[in-house]
Parts: C-alpha cells; sequence; structure tokens
C-alpha cells in the first residue's frame, strides 16, 4: 500500500488532467505534508476510482496537481445506511469517523425524545468523513444528511428497506422478538436472515428510546429488532458495533 498523500476531489479526474486544489487542500498538501513540485499524490472523487497524480505546481493557497494513471476502479460500497439519536458533539464526531470507516453509504442523524443535541455541525461532519475516507483507503464519501425527527423518518420510509433497530431492552410480551423470552434476538441470526436486502441500522440516543417510540418501531413490519449482548452500550459503542456485525455478516467483510 502506498504512502502518498491522498486527497478527495470534487472534480473530474482522467489521463492527462490537471486539478486544481482548494486553498484548504492546497495548505494540508504544501505546508502541512511538505510536497513539492514533482512529488507523487494519490486521488479519488467517488466516481472515477483512485488516480496517481504528481504536484505540478508547489503553491500553500492555490496547488495545481496532475492526473497520471488509474490506480484502482471504482468500486460500489455496500448499501447501509446509519441513522443515530445525536449525543455530544465530540462522540457525534466520533460516530461519523467511525462510520466513514466502516463503510457506511448514508449517515442520517435521527432526532428522538431523548436526544441531547439537535444542534448539528453537518459541515463539520462532511469534513471528519473525507478525512476518514482518505485515511481508509474508501473510493467515495458517505452522504450526510440533514437530521429528522423519529416520527417523520418512519412515516417516508421506503419499505424496500430494512431497519435494523438496535434495541437495550427487548422486552415485549405481545411481539417477543426473541421467542418466549421477550427479548430481541442477539444480532447474528437476524442479520443473517438479512444478507442482501437494503439496510439501515438504527441507533437510539443515551438514555435509549421512550417506550412510546420502542412500541411505533415494534409495530411495523419492515423493522427487525436485535440485541447487542447483554450489557447497555455507549450509543457510540453500539454504532461501532452494530457497523462491524453487519459487515461481517451482509457487508464487504465476506
Amino acid at each position: 500500500m502506498s504512502n502518498d498523500p491522498r486527497l478527495f476531489i470534487d472534480a473530474p479526474l482522467g489521463e492527462g488532467q490537471a486539478v486544481p486544489l482548494s486553498r484548504e487542500d492546497s495548505h494540508y498538501l504544501i505546508n502541512v505534508m511538505r510536497r513539492e513540485e514533482g512529488d507523487p499524490v494519490r486521488l479519488f472523487n467517488g466516481r472515477d476510482g483512485e488516480w496517481q497524480a504528481t504536484v505540478a505546481k508547489a503553491h500553500k493557497k492555490n496547488a495545481v496537481l496532475a492526473c497520471e494513471t488509474q490506480n484502482r476502479l471504482q468500486a460500489a460500497v455496500p448499501d447501509l445506511w446509519l441513522m443515530f439519536a445525536p449525543v455530544k458533539r465530540q462522540k457525534n464526531e466520533l460516530i461519523v469517523e467511525k462510520a466513514t470507516e466502516l463503510g457506511v453509504a448514508q449517515i442520517r442523524p435521527v432526532i428522538t425524545t431523548r436526544t441531547q443535541s439537535e444542534r448539528l455541525r453537518l459541515d463539520r461532519f462532511e469534513i471528519i468523513a473525507k478525512e476518514a475516507a482518505e485515511q481508509t483507503e474508501r473510493l467515495d464519501l458517505p452522504v450526510v444528511h440533514e437530521a429528522v425527527k423519529l416520527d417523520q423518518m418512519l412515516e417516508d420510509w421506503d419499505e424496500s428497506r430494512v431497519i435494523i433497530y438496535c434495541d437495550e431492552a427487548g422486552d415485549d410480551g405481545a411481539r417477543p422478538w426473541g421467542g418466549d423470552t421477550g427479548r430481541a434476538s442477539q444480532a447474528l441470526g437476524p442479520l443473517t436472515a438479512l444478507r442482501g436486502k437494503p439496510a439501515a441500522l438504527l441507533i437510539g440516543p443515551e438514555g435509549g428510546f421512550t417506550p412510546e417510540e420502542r412500541d411505533r418501531l415494534r409495530s411495523l413490519d419492515f423493522v427487525h429488532a436485535v440485541g447487542l449482548g447483554p450489557r447497555i452500550l455507549r450509543a457510540e459503542t453500539a454504532v461501532i458495533s452494530a457497523l462491524t456485525l453487519w459487515q461481517s455478516v451482509c457487508g464487504d467483510w465476506e
């Protein structure tokens, strides 16, 4: 694996293509990474695969790169969305970073009754996702959406995509997800049954979903509840655990 710096560029990439950099990327490449004219750089844009380039103009505010050869063809990411109830700022940023590293296609904040913070800096989320993709060899960026209320999200949902609801409690005598115990089935079995289907993982807030929210989720046929073990997990831990399980069973870790 090459150690050349790697940048996401929102511009066409192809042999002989001149690629002007933004002020921020120019600063990073020239001032932080200390690249000079003729030095190698790798580029990707989410459409054209990864390209090998060189620094054609080393300027700290408006550097220019020259595309030379294609390193990798564009590859699709697994069709998985992450929906999470925002928590505290640093934890939100950790969730976005790890979700990008773990290969989600879309990141969708969901506002629930117990959501701690509704003020989100989506521009900051996009920067974090870009940096994580650059560092982890992704060929694209996840799409980051505006936050939406849980009720509205469920009302507008396309039922062809299943929601995998990570239920921290799981008790439900009327509709026992886990059989006679009334507990949500642990994740591996349900995930195996859902292999090949477009999916969205839903992670609740610190403090969990309210009984009313859980009842609403349980009432929907396109929602599948799973458990993440016998311990209550922090929101950010639940995100990482659920994404890891999904990737190992349904995603590109197979």
